[in-house]
């Protein structure tokens, strides 16, 4: 006879949905001393890539901001700009002293990027732009942010 509570479940078994953890994941930075972008910016763009095209996973714990700028032979300050702006960006979350966590980063760009919008459409109304008028001067800016090719 099967105590009670295991009847039909595996020994070991958990009713806890599995947790990804960071042992399967790598974080990889790689810092060129001879590119145009400051370090702060290569690992700022490099964290919010693989966090966006899913490398990084929603819930991975970043290294300590000493432990990363350590590894990458940078500055303290440096790597804690980059976390800064990720922050600001919504692409990471510190939770105190527990750590710094890869957030639901496409949440984020998407509603910074509609309040952003929103915000344009306000300030463009008031200075009596048409709509016509605002939607050229946007596609302007976009075509220089992006690039002609877009």
């Amino acid at each position: 006879m099967e105590p009670h509570g295991t009847r039909g479940t595996r020994r070991g078994a958990s009713h806890f949905p599995r947790v990804r953890d960071n042992r399967s994941v790598t974080l990889k930075i790689d810092i060129d001393g001879g590119a145009s972008d400051a370090p702060y910016e290569q690992v700022r763009a490099q964290i919010a890539g693989q966090a966006r095209s899913g490398a990084l996973p929603v819930g991975y714990k970043l290294p300590t901001v000493r432990g990363l700028a350590e590894s990458l032979g940078l500055a303290a300050n440096t790597v804690a700009k980059a976390y800064r702006a990720l922050e600001a960006d919504g692409v990471i979350e510190t939770r105190g002293r527990n750590g710094t966590f890869v957030a639901a980063a496409g949440d984020a760009a998407a509603k910074g990027a509609s309040a952003a919008a929103q915000s344009y459409a306000e300030r463009a109304r008031r200075l009596g732009l048409s709509e016509e008028a605002a939607l050229a001067a946007a596609r302007d800016a976009l075509r220089a942010a992006y690039g002609a090719s877009g």
